[in-house]
């Protein structure tokens, strides 16, 4: 099977995040699209995360009954902070018949040699990069290894809804219902 793994924090999840899942889910040959969430990247501060498994039922709750959408929490038992190359060598230990491809926003995307053995991974997997507004993927970048997508996006971000929580305003429209439904009734990012 060919398998997208979405990696991110989803703190939380957003329309943007599983408007960009089921796009490629739609768009590409890719059979599933895996939100993995990561306990701790190394690029960002825990301090403001909620749970893990907090932020993974969130998800759960949002894509359900979605037949190419799942979630998975392969990182919460590696060593932290997540690396991306440590994950993809476990899960191909794990599931050595499938095939893994990384997708990735073209902002983290530019970061990628900063990335641990971000060399490897290049020559390695397929990635599937969604541009972002002012990140263009550079012609030098490209191999025959990455597909660049032009997925519908939208202008909002975790940090922002996690801000709005916190001014008590409504988050309405920029998750699913149900997850602000959860978020609420937990006083999540309070």
């Amino acid at each position: 099977m060919t398998i997208g793994l979405y990696f991110g924090s989803f703190n939380p999840v957003h329309n943007g995040h599983l408007i960009i899942a089921n796009y490629i889910a739609n768009y590409t040959t890719l059979q599933r699209i895996w939100f993995v969430v990561t306990p701790q990247n190394p690029f960002k501060e825990k301090k403001s995360l909620l749970n893990e498994n907090h932020r993974k039922q969130l998800i759960d709750l949002a894509i359900e009954g979605e037949k190419k959408l799942r979630t998975s929490s392969i990182e919460f038992h590696l060593p932290k902070p997540s690396y991306t190359v440590e994950t993809l060598q476990y899960l191909h230990e794990k599931y050595p018949d499938d095939q893994f491809s990384i997708i990735v926003g073209s902002d983290s995307f530019q970061n990628i040699k900063k990335w641990k053995r971000g060399d490897y991974l290049l020559e390695t997997y397929p990635f599937f990069v969604y541009e972002r507004p002012g990140f263009k993927v550079a012609p030098l970048m490209l191999n025959k290894n990455i597909t660049v997508l032009k997925a519908p996006l939208l202008e909002i971000s975790s940090t922002q809804i996690r801000e709005m929580i916190q001014q008590k305003k409504s988050i309405r429209y920029l998750v699913p219902d149900i997850v602000r439904e959860e978020i609420e009734s937990h006083l999540y990012y309070k």
